[in-house]
């Protein structure tokens, strides 16, 4: 009798193995989680306690996103490793909302947008249909070259206005988290190899704490246990514009959550069909409004997470140890600090090898497709042209406002978009998007 093999996204792997990887998730997220909140309550003028509140509520609810997102209930979640966390798409439409009509308002817009991206989610899947080898393999690459500008702000220190970012400790520390990484990941296998990131931030920090380049003081400080209660700031309120708004911003995240569950797809076995599309989308919307009602924001799937799934080579959605630990994380201060306190040079120095290795899966993808007598060449090159603008000179779009600036500002849209559009003009017939001979198709 022949048994079933389980597949590697569905597999439930032991509690320790659980814990650490989804451990190692949370660690290279968490200072991406905190920015949204954080930015945003500055830039509106919140006091000290009203941000650290926003913070808590934001860690409790993306550990509920990522629960929603990867186990799954219905038809809400791609059930795929799948971490979630705020958008930054949606950063600034929210402080416009804000400094208009007020922190209600942003809160009572969140969730309205998240209940019409659960109304529109099947509509919007129907568009995987226009994502072919070619149009896939460069919009994952487009994903791994957009965010090395983080890695390297956090490699420089993490605030590029201070004096003392980019001076060469933190370039040292973070050159040699990067060293141990690629040691741990070279020499050992299995379990140990797979942990290379975790260990390299672990050693990271240590080294950085002997020399006097992080602390853990804020740990005693915070608090140890702290539950916001919902709409905290008041009874959300709704008015067309804010909700206009931020339904913009909600289309621009799906476009980036479908970039997000091809690449992911891919790199664990298991390509994205137009149903595993709009359960993202539902999930999406769903965490989006659950986090309007507790004093959060609109959700998608962080990008850096998918590096580091191509580096560990694990698949399994089942890692959603990363979603509880941010739910401990929003319940208890005390343990969200002592993760802060991970310098974000060591950050860095993780990030260049997880990124990258994001990059190197869309290289793969269109090293499956067929250039030879095809236009997909052209495709590619300005698609990623593109693609990259946003990140390689910021101020190129500065002039832009509104509705218009959102979606220039958003890198893998605009790259999206551009590689869509010319695969419709130019290639007109099935033999151009074909794979060379001897390879599987990417749609299947």
């Amino acid at each position: 009798m022949s048994l079933t093999r389980v597949h590697p996204v569905d597999e439930i792997l032991p509690l320790r193995q659980l814990f650490t990887f989804g451990l190692q998730h949370v660690l290279v997220m968490y200072a991406g989680a905190v920015a949204v909140p954080l930015i945003l309550g500055n830039a509106l003028g919140l006091t000290q306690a009203q941000i650290v509140t926003l913070i808590n509520a934001n860690l409790l609810t993306s550990g509920i996103a990522t629960l929603i997102q990867t186990l799954g209930f219905w038809r809400f979640g791609a059930r795929l490793p799948l971490i979630q966390g705020c958008s930054f798409i949606a950063l600034a439409p929210m402080i416009m909302i804000g400094k208009q009509f007020g922190l209600q308002e942003v809160f009572g817009a969140v969730i309205a947008a998240g209940a019409i991206t659960i109304a529109i989610a099947p509509v919007f899947s129907r568009m995987l249909r226009f994502f072919p080898p070619v149009v896939i393999g460069s919009l994952i690459t487009i994903i791994g070259i957009s965010l090395m500008p983080a890695a390297a702000i956090w490699l420089g220190g993490g605030n590029p206005g201070s004096e003392d970012f980019g001076k060469p400790a933190n370039l040292l520390l973070g050159m040699a988290t990067v060293a141990i990484t690629l040691v741990i990941y070279a020499r050992f296998s299995g379990f140990i190899g797979n942990l290379s990131v975790l260990i390299g931030l672990v050693a990271g920090s240590l080294l950085a704490a002997a020399f006097g380049m992080t602390h853990f003081g804020q740990v005693g400080e915070a608090a140890w246990f702290e539950l916001s209660p919902p709409m905290a700031f008041g009874v959300p309120q709704f008015s067309l514009t804010p909700i206009l708004i931020m339904v913009l911003a909600m289309l621009v995240i799906m476009a980036e959550t479908t970039g997000n569950c091809l690449a992911i797809g891919k790199l664990v076995g298991k390509p994205t069909d137009q149903r595993t599309l709009g359960n993202a989308f539902r999930a999406d919307g769903l965490s989006t409004l659950l986090g309007g009602i507790f004093n959060s924001f609109p959700y998608n799937a962080f990008t850096q997470n998918t590096g580091l799934i191509a580096l560990s080579n694990v698949k399994s959605r089942f890692v959603v140890a990363a979603g509880a630990i941010m739910v401990l994380m929003g319940l208890f201060p005390k343990l969200g600090a002592l993760i802060a306190a991970v310098p974000t040079p060591v950050l860095g120095g993780c990030a260049i090898v997880m990124f990258g290795m994001t990059t190197v899966a869309g290289i793969q993808e269109l090293s499956r497709v067929r250039f030879e007598g095809t236009r997909n060449g052209i495709i590619v090159a300005v698609s990623v042209s593109v693609g990259v603008l946003p990140m390689s000179f910021p101020a190129l779009f500065e002039h832009a406002s509104g509705p218009l600036k959102l979606v220039l500002e958003s890198g893998i849209f605009l790259g999206a978009f551009t590689a869509i559009l010319l695969n419709l003009l130019l290639n007109n017939d099935k033999s151009a998007t074909a794979e060379p001979a001897g390879q599987a198709s990417a749609t299947e």
